[in-house]
């Protein structure tokens, strides 16, 4: 697989990613085409975007969104946004992009690599086995308002 910058022609092969890999189980997502391209294209529209696709023979099978973000010690990367085609997961391509994303962090001098997953799903493993850890400082709040 090879890494390249995400480009914003892109974004069709990016949604159609990102509703392969969160539409089945065990996420059970319900995204369309217009809801996933209006996701992904807001995070493409942030002046601090920074994105990655890993792309084998012409195709994207994994996807990387992320941003930088300022931090009153130091700026971050923050992954908003990490996923990889189902028939390739858990072949070291999630990592890669990982890997990249902790690359640029060292380059730039950043202060490191955040992002937010489920507690409850695979992924979390993923990033433990990554070497991320759960910030017990931090709660992340949510309100239904529906």
């Amino acid at each position: 697989m090879k890494i390249r910058k995400l480009l914003s022609s892109d974004l069709d092969a990016c949604v159609e990613l990102l509703i392969a890999t969160y539409n089945p189980p065990p996420w059970n997502n319900r995204w369309t085409v217009e809801s996933g391209g209006k996701y992904l294209s807001e995070f493409i529209s942030n002046q601090n975007f920074m994105g990655y696709v890993g792309v084998e023979s012409d195709e994207i099978i994994g996807a990387m969104f992320a941003h930088r973000k300022a931090w009153w010690t130091n700026d971050e990367i923050f992954i908003d946004e990490l996923f990889v085609k189902p028939d390739r997961q858990r072949q070291g391509y999630g990592k890669r992009l990982m890997d990249q994303a902790e690359e640029l962090s060292k380059e730039l001098g950043l202060g490191g690599v955040t992002l937010l997953t489920n507690r409850y799903l695979p992924a979390k493993s993923f990033y433990e086995k990554n070497g991320y850890g759960v910030a017990e400082h931090v709660a992340f709040m949510y309100k239904e308002t529906r």
